[in-house]
């Protein structure tokens, strides 16, 4: 990769988050990776300052870079859900981030989630009738449409393809008979295309028993928002902690930038100590690294960061150790 360059936009954030963004620039320095990095103020301490969430010049901004490293938002003196609606939902729906994909390391096997990002119960539909009142009733619907599920399911299987030719549709067809019938009649079709690829089916709730007791089972996963959501915090915790957790959001048809955070939040009881953990920002930069075309710094990085699995420290001190086994 002699000669490229990338333009990174750093969306820091709260709490912890610039602590451990800082750390995955550092080990991209150490890989020597030549990239130009730009800071945007944007989170819940922004919002108190002048209560500017994300409006379209930010979007406009940030459509022009290759990719977006974020470290965590939210602040306890937001209330809840200001941020992650204005901020990081709007980001998934402005830049078409279609795909969220979080890979996961169980003893010596791993497996990946590739969860839609735009649809399902998260893109909003719904409302309230007669609210504080005794009759009160509140719908929020699931969003499902034969384009968004298909380029989701699509983009699994070409992942599948390239790994061990596996893949399991997780959802609840006996229940949401309506969204369910559509997911799993479009990896039926699109498993034409892919005759080479294995396809099974896991309703949710044995999927969540599974992670737990047999994870091996796995290899790519394919399902909606919500469960996805879901899935992933609890891959997080059977694969060594949501301190090891990174993602990709990724705009996978090319036509703006993706977005790579840690999974955790802004932790804003350890905010400033040095006490957070930086491996799940610098999986996340391996994560972005991949996906900008430096395949083998992000290799390198996933050697360094096993090989200091064990290191403990502060946040800067963990952050040094994979810069300096890099």
């Amino acid at each position: 990769m002699a000669g490229k360059s990338s333009r990174i936009a750093i969306i820091g954030g709260d709490g912890i988050g610039p602590e451990v963004v800082a750390e995955g620039i550092k080990v991209i320095s150490a890989l020597g990776v030549n990239v130009d990095v730009t800071e945007f103020n944007l989170g819940g301490e922004r919002f108190l300052q002048d209560g500017h969430i994300l409006d379209q010049d930010d979007i406009e901004q940030l459509r022009t870079f290759d990719a977006i490293y974020l470290g965590a938002v939210g602040h306890p003196k937001v209330q809840p859900g200001v941020i992650e609606r204005g901020l990081l939902l709007k980001l998934r729906f402005e830049l078409d981030l279609f795909i969220n994909q979080r890979p996961f390391k169980y003893s010596n096997h791993d497996f990946i989630v590739v969860r839609e990002n735009t649809e399902g119960s998260y893109a909003g539909e719904g409302g309230v009738l007669r609210k504080g009142t005794p009759y009160e009733v509140a719908t929020q619907g699931s969003v499902n449409t034969r384009m968004g599920v298909e380029r989701c399911v699509r983009y699994a299987f070409e992942l599948a393809s390239r790994r061990n030719s596996r893949l399991t549709l997780v959802h609840k067809t006996n229940v949401l008979s309506f969204a369910g019938d559509l997911w799993q009649r479009t990896v039926n079709e699109v498993a034409l295309d892919f005759p080479d690829v294995e396809t099974s089916y896991n309703h949710v709730d044995a999927a969540c028993i599974y992670f737990v007791q047999q994870p091996e089972m796995y290899d790519v996963i394919v399902t909606d928002n919500l469960f996805g959501d879901i899935l992933t915090d609890l891959g997080g915790a059977v694969s060594g902690g949501i301190g090891l957790a990174g993602s990709a959001n990724l705009n996978a048809a090319g036509t703006g930038p993706s977005m790579f955070e840690p999974v955790h939040g802004s932790a804003p009881d350890i905010a400033g100590q040095q006490k957070a953990d930086p491996r799940a920002a610098v999986i996340s930069a391996a994560m972005m690294l991949d996906f900008l075309g430096y395949v083998d710094e992000a290799a390198k990085t996933r050697q360094a960061l096993q090989s200091t699995i064990e290191v403990s420290g502060t946040t800067s001190e963990i952050g040094t150790a994979i810069a300096e086994a890099i």
